[in-house]
């Protein structure tokens, strides 16, 4: 209890309540002690899944769609909407802000908190400055969440959006923008990593082609926290818009979006409110609304909830703990292992996954050769393994997502089992 005191104390939520000294939580949600160090490399893994409430069946390969909380994340929120709700004191967001900017690495003023990828790709999709006519570069293989937004754009304004389909290695990709960039081109609004197929974009090659053109990035970046050692600045990207309920493993509905700052001025604020503004005034004649705050805090308009953004540096935390470097490693080791098992069946699928090595990192994509991929996905399911199916772009095919919380022997079982449904 001690430990989690100091954490609500971090975090600047009161402890004077009643009653407090006697809240415990239930038995379910205990805290498992944290693996050590002195483990081999798959006993720490094996121990650090004991973080998590997953059980064994299905065996969880979907982290791309969602990706469960550990405890610590959990029992934070638990504590922090306990607080709230013993008070009446919901607070603000602010210190988490800054928590959070720096986990990232980047200023508190270019952190925007919204609630969801979408959301920070419509403030991108709506507040970059646009006319009809002007070009917006995208690929075939578009989540909803980024498609939509710029399709509605589109719609309503009368912008040209240029698709790609993407190709497998970092090179051709560069090339397939380059090659659709022009004078009419003002943005680049690609994924970092495609949710079809688990393509990694040359992000940081992008922007630097698209800054000598003044040509603005907006990335979506829902596959990118949590699974890489993400430098938002080296990537040198204008706008990122990024999730925590997916590989951050934090709560749902709790997502960012970075705003350089020297691009902050343009992105025009469409939805604002407190908090958003340098102040306004509804009694003179006409009512005036002095302008904008200087930083991104201008885009997350409205009450937030202060027990979310508590999730959020709870998982911001638990990443730091294990250290971002090694978790990147350790997705790309459990990449590998798949891509090396799947290799062996491509008599009976097809590997849609780019080979080379820095086209990937935590996502797998395969269409199977004997039967459709809805066959083969409620297969799978049958066979208690939790995957996604991808009818996005016409890819139609099983992806498969490992984080973390994966075992080698949990790959192993699945291509066991995916062997046996393919032949």
């Amino acid at each position: 209890m001690q430990s989690r005191r100091n954490f609500l104390q971090h975090l600047g939520l009161g402890l004077s309540l009643p009653g407090l000294a006697a809240f415990t939580l239930p038995q379910s949600t205990f805290i498992p002690s944290f693996p050590s160090e002195d483990l081999d490399e798959e006993s720490y893994w094996k121990e650090l899944k004991k973080q998590f409430p997953l059980g064994n069946s299905p065996t969880y390969l979907n982290t791309g769609t969602f990706g469960p909380a550990p405890y610590s994340v959990l029992n934070a929120m638990a504590d922090s909407n306990l607080l709230i709700n013993s008070s009446g004191e919901y607070g603000n967001s602010d210190q988490e802000r800054i928590l959070l900017a720096s986990f990232f690495g980047i200023k508190p003023t270019e952190f925007s908190i919204t609630h969801n990828t979408t959301e920070g790709i419509n403030i991108m999709a709506w507040g970059i400055p646009l006319k009809a006519g002007d070009e917006v570069i995208l690929t075939t293989h578009e989540h909803a969440g980024n498609a939509l937004p710029w399709l509605n754009r589109a719609k309503y304004d009368g912008i040209v959006l240029r698709t790609f389909e993407p190709k497998f290695t970092q090179e051709e990709n560069l090339n397939e923008i380059q090659k659709l960039i022009n004078s009419k081109t003002k943005a680049i609004a690609v994924p970092h990593v495609t949710c079809t197929t688990g393509l990694v974009l040359p992000i940081a090659e992008i922007c630097k082609v698209a800054k000598s053109k003044g040509i603005l990035t907006a990335i979506d970046g829902a596959h990118g926290a949590g699974t890489f050692d993400l430098d938002l600045y080296a990537l040198g990207c204008d706008f990122y818009a990024g999730c925590f309920h997916k590989w951050m493993c934090g709560p749902s509905g709790t997502a960012f979006l970075y705003v350089k700052e020297e691009s902050l001025e343009r992105l025009t604020p469409i939805m604002i409110g407190g908090h958003s503004d340098t102040g306004w005034d509804m009694t003179t004649d006409p009512p005036t609304l002095a302008g904008y705050v200087p930083s991104a805090r201008r885009f997350d308009y409205g009450t937030q909830s202060k027990t979310l953004a508590v999730g959020m540096v709870a998982a911001a935390n638990f990443h730091a703990q294990i250290g971002k470097k090694k978790i990147e490693t350790r997705l790309r080791e459990l990449n590998q292992h798949l891509f090396d098992g799947l290799e062996e069946l491509t008599a009976t699928l097809d590997l849609l996954t780019p080979r080379e090595t820095a086209s990937r990192i935590s996502l797998l994509s395969f269409r199977p050769k004997t039967s459709t991929y809805q066959a083969c996905g409620a297969a799978l399911g049958k066979a208690g393994f939790r995957i996604r199916q991808v009818p996005e772009g016409g890819v139609n095919a099983i992806r498969v997502s490992a984080h973390l919380y994966t075992t080698k022997e949990e790959l192993d079982a699945f291509l066991a089992a995916l062997r046996q449904i393919l032949t």
